[in-house]
C-alpha cells in the first residue's frame, strides 16, 4: 500500500485509517508495510505526535 509523501495529506491520511480500520499505529503500519518511525518523523515536522489514548495524531 502506497501512502501519502506530503505530510498534510499524510495526516488525514493515516488519522482516517486509524480510526476505520487500525486499532493502533503499529498495527497499520505492519498492514501497510511502511516505517512507523518515517511517519511519526514527518508528522512531528508539522506540529502532530502520535497520541495512543485517542489512536490518532493530534
Amino acid at each position: 500500500m502506497s501512502i501519502p509523501n506530503d505530510p498534510v495529506i499524510l495526516l488525514s491520511y493515516i488519522n482516517t485509517q486509524l480510526r476505520d480500520n487500525y486499532p493502533s499505529l503499529k498495527e497499520l503500519c505492519k498492514a501497510a508495510d511502511c516505517d512507523e518511525n518515517d511517519i511519526t518523523s514527518k508528522l512531528s515536522a508539522i506540529g502532530y505526535e502520535y497520541n495512543s489514548e485517542y489512536n490518532k495524531f493530534i
